[in-house]
Parts: structure tokens; sequence; C-alpha cells
């Protein structure tokens, strides 16, 4: 796959747990080829543990996860290769350690009642429906200067959502 983009870029769906960051990056990275990590994958155990137990991240648990996020990315860029990466990158400072002119920021965004009942409906995941609040509470809004869509997960199926952000970003 092609795309506007002058390099391959790295896009990071971001947002709120239940906004569905997994479920549309293995429709994107099927759909274009592109590699494709879980960011929850590298998480530390003891991150996991924390947030099975209901208990929100502070950002000293999240700075080496970014860091570990940030690598993974750094390696497509060396390679000169596309990727796709989820990582709720709530917060501006988060962001800010992604970001650099080969990553996009896909922010599936929706209202609180979307991701509460995608919450309840999900089972087998470590994050707990309790932590949804604390999530949107750290949600900073993505600035002018980020590389960045924002698109609405509401009333869309995840495919239509994923053919939205490759007309969106021209990833043709």
């Amino acid at each position: 796959m092609t795309s506007a983009f002058e390099s391959p870029p790295v896009l990071v769906l971001m947002g709120a747990t239940g906004s569905g960051k997994s479920t549309i990056a293995g429709l994107l990275s099927a759909r274009l080829g592109w590699a494709l990590v879980e960011g929850d994958d590298l998480h530390p155990q003891a991150n996991i543990a924390k947030m099975a137990a209901g208990h929100p991240l502070t950002d000293d648990d999240r700075w080496p996860w970014l860091r570990l996020v940030r690598e993974w990315i750094d390696g497509q860029v060396a390679a000169g290769r596309p990727g796709i990466i989820t990582c709720s990158a709530l917060k501006r400072a988060y962001r800010d350690v992604l970001r650099d002119p080969h990553v996009v920021f896909v922010h599936l965004a929706g209202s609180r009642e979307v991701l509460a009942g995608r919450l309840a409906a999900r089972h087998g995941h470590f994050m707990p429906a309790q932590l949804l609040d604390s999530q949107l509470a750290d949600l900073e809004p993505l600035g002018s200067d980020e590389l960045a869509i924002v698109v609405d997960i509401e009333s869309r199926s995840p495919a239509e959502l994923a053919a939205t952000i490759e007309d969106e970003l021209a990833l043709v």
C-alpha cells in the first residue's frame, strides 16, 4: 500500500479503553499489509496487574511503557516501513514522547456511554470497565501541531471506520 505521505507513516491508534483500537488496528493491518503491534503487549507485567486490580496507572508507570512504544516506532521508521501500533496516548505529554514527522495519531473518539457499553460486552481483557472514567479524565484533546485525525466511532462498523481512516489519510 502507498499513501500521500513522503515517507512511510506509523499510525498510533489512540483513545480510551473500549474505543476499538485493537479491532480497527487489526483491520487496517490486514487491509494495508502493514506491521501491527498491540501496545498493551509492551506493558510490563506490573502495569497489567495494577490495571487488572482496578487501579489506574500513574505517569511514572507509563513512562517505561511509552519508551517501548517509541522504540517500536523508531524501528519501523529506521527500516522505512509503515506500521500500526495501539496506544491510549491519552495525555499530550505521552504523545510528545511518540510524536515525530512519521507518526500520525488516529484518535478513536466516542461518548462515555458508547465506551461503557462496549466495555460491558467485552470479556477476557485485563482492563476493567471501572477504569474508563480515569481514562476519560486523563484524555487531553489533540493539538493543532499534532499530525492527527479524530474518527467518531459512534454508529459505524469497524470496517467502515477502517475505510474512513484509509480515505482520510489517503492510504491507497
